[in-house]
């Protein structure tokens, strides 16, 4: 059977899991981590470095390391988030050529798909590496509330990696999915997932038969651990302009010291009361004296930082219970996901909200990929005996006469699903109507997302109001909406398939492709070499140690000089195949240099 591995694609850190002979498990990186930084830098020599390797040098390439992507992917450049990131961020955001966002790295420009992309190519790696085999397929997962357009761009950076992406879930609705696995429960649970860049709640009903059905889910994808850690840079950056009158926000690297001074900090509050943020040498003042930032921050400073971001996660949770028309008391278990949920006043505003402990059962980094890997294995396991009725997270409509926004699917209808509406032309002798396909909660259209258009043209020409168009919109299980409109007394027809766009055309995703490829092949290359250089030298090194000796027992004989030179000859092809960075030059002298260590260690073993 196919494996297909399940991926969460975090703001902060990535994680992916497979299924083994029925149980799920995470796969830990070639350092032995089960989550990789989503982090992504460009070196001087223009070589990319992708996790721990870029999270190591982003202090001293702040300009050139990207982190958060993912809450700029899908989104136009005039957005608010994106006007945010662009005046907080260490890298450089600009405008894109289909009003979308690019990111530049040593003046060459990225988009946020693509960024993704060698993300998600770094867990491809860590799975056939873990597997020792090539994997083309995966289930990747979103937050609840992403619309279409982040849904596809999400889906294109899969493309962008290689990989072939079967489903796209929410991350909420994966992690009941691993919380319910094999349990044989029937409850009604409510997922609270605050991660490092998004926010989602979902109210799910959990059957015995496999059945996950999601009632209701909001969320707010501009809210996360990001967010609170901007509030203590900015109360570690007023706190030195205080007392310095120097702000360090206009230096990129003191920016990103902050910042990881700053996450640091919000992690260790969750276990200790107080803690000290050092940076000595921060910055430099007009005198040319250097200037360290010192400062205690205590859980209750963070709380107090904090409380109005905790505090929108309780009014959406509230909102969400009002669409399922639940009572709190009808909720029988919280599930708390996401790293932020670590944070003791979370958990305390979640118990205090809904009335009961959380559950802390499962692991708030984890859940999600294997969640992920869980849907995977059920969708090319036809023995699965699994069913996941999801729900779309925005409503859909069109736009009316007078901009308004009229909604045919509502928010939290479960999917696959259509409804349809009839409308009459606006103006009299009207032959053509534009259709205006779009997604958002708000009754004034503009404020909505467009998704697509089309228009119905050859209409009979009539006083207006009285030619009726019958408009459906249709959306199947993979979440694709469908909307045709009719001519109710000609029988004339239109339809379109709404094709989200993630800012990205077919051929700009086809190039982007093989740009991945080759980096892929180059970082292989690159990991074969350093694997064989590492084996290498630890054999040169043992052979010189026993040089010394091996010299003083055999050095009396024709035979034994012979040797000693040839190992000699050995050790230099060996030096000067690492010099030339050959992976296979290397790889062909370790046998060589293998034997010499063994003849060595035999010659001396004897005396």
């Amino acid at each position: 059977m196919e494996k297909v591995i399940g991926i969460d694609l975090g703001t902060t850190n990535s994680c992916v899991a497979i299924v083994e002979n029925g149980t799920p498990v995470v796969i830990p990186n070639r350092g032995g981590y089960k989550t990789t930084p989503s982090m992504v830098a460009v070196t001087e020599a223009g070589k990319r470095l992708v996790g721990h390797i870029a999270k190591r040098q982003a202090i001293t390439n702040a300009e050139n390391t990207v982190y958060a992507a993912k809450r700029l992917i899908g989104r136009k450049w005039n957005s608010p988030q994106v006007k945010n990131a662009v005046a907080t961020s260490s890298y450089r955001i600009v405008e894109g050529p289909h009003n979308d966002v690019r990111i530049v790295l040593r003046d060459k420009e990225f988009s946020v798909p693509e960024i993704s992309a060698m993300v998600l190519q770094e867990m491809k790696v860590i799975a056939e590496d873990y597997l020792g085999e090539t994997v083309s397929k995966a289930v990747v997962t979103v937050p609840a509330y992403f619309n279409d357009n982040q849904r596809q761009a999400t889906k294109d950076a899969g493309e962008i990696a290689g990989l072939d992406v079967i489903r796209i879930i929410n991350e909420p609705t994966a992690a009941a999915l691993s919380y319910g696995f094999g349990r044989n429960i029937e409850k009604t649970v409510a997922v609270y997932d605050f991660g490092g860049g998004t926010f989602d709640i979902s109210i799910l009903e959990i059957g015995a038969h496999g059945v996950f059905k999601v009632i209701a889910t909001a969320g707010d994808t501009f809210l996360g651990g990001e967010d609170v850690d901007a509030r203590i840079i900015d109360w570690l950056v007023s706190g030195f302009k205080e007392e310095h009158g120097i702000d360090l926000r206009q230096d990129r690297m003191a920016l990103q010291r902050l910042k990881d001074a700053a996450e640091k900090a919000k992690c260790e509050l969750s276990s200790v009361r107080e803690t000290e943020v050092n940076l000595p040498f921060i910055i430099s003042s007009g005198r040319n004296e250097a200037l360290h930032l010192q400062r205690t921050l205590t859980r209750q400073t963070l709380e107090e930082l904090s409380d109005d971001l905790i505090e929108r996660t309780v009014d959406i949770c509230k909102q969400t219970l009002e669409d399922a028309k639940l009572g709190k008391d009808e909720v029988e278990e919280v599930v708390l996901v996401g790293g932020m949920t670590r944070m003791p006043k979370i958990q305390q505003s979640v118990q205090a909200f809904f009335e009961k402990e959380p559950n802390k059962g499962v692991h708030p980094d984890e859940v999600v990929a294997l969640g992920a890997a869980i849907q995977g294995a059920a969708l090319v396991d036809d023995k699965q005996e699994m069913v996941l009725l999801d729900v779309t997270p925005h409503a859909l409509g069109i736009m009316t006469f007078g901009s308004y926004f009229e909604e045919l699917i509502p928010q939290n209808t479960t999917v696959p699903t259509h409804r349809t509406k009839i409308f009459t032309t606006s103006r009299d002798n009207q032959t053509a109507v534009k259709i205006l396909v779009m997604q958002g909660e708000s009754q004034r259209a503009e404020d909505n997302e467009l998704l697509g258009e089309f228009i119905l043209t050859g209409l009979r020409r009539a006083p207006k109001g009285q030619v009726e168009i019958e408009v459906t919109f249709e959306i199947n299980a993979d979440g694709i909406v469908s909307v045709r409109a009719k001519d109710l007394e000609t029988g004339l027809e239109q339809s379109i398939q709404v094709t989200a766009t993630s800012g990205l055309t077919k051929d700009e995703i086809k190039s982007m492709m093989e740009n991945a490829k080759d980096d892929l092949v180059d970082r292989r290359t690159s990991e074969e070499f350093e694997a064989a250089k590492q084996e290498a030298e630890k054999l040169i090194a043992e052979i010189e140690k026993l040089f010394p000796q091996v010299q003083q027992i055999v050095a009396s004989s024709d035979f034994g000089r012979d040797a000693i030179e040839k190992a000699k000859a050995i050790v230099d092809k060996a030096r000067a195949a690492i010099e030339k960075r050959d992976a296979a030059a290397v790889k062909e002298q370790i046998e060589g240099l293998t034997r010499t260590h063994r003849m060595f260690k035999g010659v001396v073993a004897k005396t």
